[in-house]
């Protein structure tokens, strides 16, 4: 199932990455499910709640942060449909942790960071029964 998203809201992913490099961004991906896909409508960037000094590989939404989140998305209409972070000076791949916490459904786009630029956004999902990630197509609508 792909992910539809815009050019300007990948540009904001880009921007969020970018700007909080040498650690990990992290945001929820907002929007409808279609009979295609998910369309992404727009983001909601949020503190990466990682505590010691892991913020550099590890990135962390608090229970607390989602149910704001969730009432967000709520008052707009929309519905979270996953959630995006950064991998500074590594792959757009998930990593084990991101495995470990990961919930099937909800994609999960990741932008790899080399030096302060994006270098490549890949979109994942969980299988069902957790075992591993299957890549997601992003679908760019050109806005």
């Amino acid at each position: 199932m792909p992910v539809y998203i815009s050019n300007a809201i990948l540009k904001k992913i880009k921007q969020h990455a970018e700007g909080i490099y040498p650690n990990e961004c992290c945001g929820f991906l907002l929007g409808r499910q279609n009979g295609n896909g998910k369309d992404v409508a727009d983001i909601l960037p949020v503190d990466n709640e990682s505590e010691g000094g892991e913020q550099y590989h590890r990135f962390v939404i608090t229970p607390q942060t989602y149910l704001k989140g969730d009432r967000q998305a709520s008052r707009r209409q929309l519905d979270i449909l996953g959630f995006y972070h950064s991998h500074p000076d590594e792959e757009a791949r998930p990593s084990q942790y991101d495995l470990d916490h990961a919930w099937p459904w909800y994609s999960y786009i990741i932008a790899s960071v080399i030096n302060k630029v994006t270098n490549t956004v890949t979109s994942w999902v969980l299988k069902e029964d957790r075992s591993e990630f299957l890549k997601e197509d992003i679908v760019l609508d050109g806005k």
